[in-house]
């Protein structure tokens, strides 16, 4: 067991600093019904790639099936229905593209460009009609993302930033537990996961946990107060991983 999670469990201060991350990132997502990747992924892959995307998944799908369960009685499960198809095409294309041989900086490389993406996907305010084909078309984009880099909710929160919080919250966190099953479906079978990634998940664990706990006592307001610092994060993470995917 210690030499399958060696390059985590070497260093006290490393997995502590995932678990740090992990928390920050949890916080984000039971407030808010999605975001964790975007917290935490960038960071996650600087500090280890092997942490991303699967094991990153594995607890995207945890939180995000958490978040749906606590509030199951208020999704919009008309909504969530073609926003998963949508979420099969983008995995299906990013299976396409993962199915290359590609190198691990060439991934790097990949993974830095699709988060600065959805960095600016945030920060531009952009807003696209609220219509069913509009869910499918960003579920789609969200699919091809979220696959490669754990990072999907973007895309999907151009559509929803104008439908209420107590709306939004439940039907997207339905659909994030939904498309992080699918994606992860896709990695396994382009051998981007293994069965160590769901090991990696289980370490990272507490983290979730503990954010759970959190995100019930500040809820919201971390978005009013931290999100452009968030943001910020990812972003500088983004660039760096550019840079070490050209190096």
């Amino acid at each position: 067991m210690e030499a399958l999670f060696a390059h985590v469990t070497t260093s006290p201060a490393v997995a502590a600093l995932v678990l740090l991350i992990v928390f920050a990132a949890s916080v984000v997502q039971f407030g808010l019904g999605m975001g964790f990747g975007l917290t935490a992924a960038p960071l996650l892959a600087l500090i280890d790639p092997m942490l991303v995307p699967a094991p990153a998944l594995f607890i995207g799908l945890v939180t995000s099936s958490w978040g749906a369960w606590r509030e199951r009685g208020a999704i919009r499960w008309a909504e969530v229905a073609p926003a998963a198809f949508g979420r099969i095409v983008g995995v299906a294309l990013s299976a396409a593209i993962l199915s290359l041989a590609i190198t691990r900086e060439t991934f790097s490389l990949l993974f830095g460009l699709f988060v600065g993406l959805a960095v600016l996907l945030s920060v531009t305010g952009w807003r696209l009609a609220f219509t069913r084909r509009n869910i499918v078309a960003m579920a789609t984009v969200s699919g091809l993302m979220g696959t490669i880099t754990s990072v999907g909710a973007p895309p999907l929160a151009i559509v929803y930033q104008g439908q209420p919080a107590h709306k939004a919250r439940p039907t997207l966190a339905a659909f994030f537990a939904i498309g992080c099953a699918i994606s992860l479906a896709g990695l396994f079978a382009t051998g981007w996961a293994t069965v160590r990634d769901a090991g990696l998940a289980v370490l990272m664990l507490p983290g979730v946990l503990a954010g759970a706990v959190v995100a019930g006592r500040i809820g919201t307001r971390l978005d009013r107060r931290y999100r452009p610092m968030l943001l910020s994060v990812a972003g500088i993470a983004s660039g760096l991983l550019i840079l070490r995917g050209l190096a």
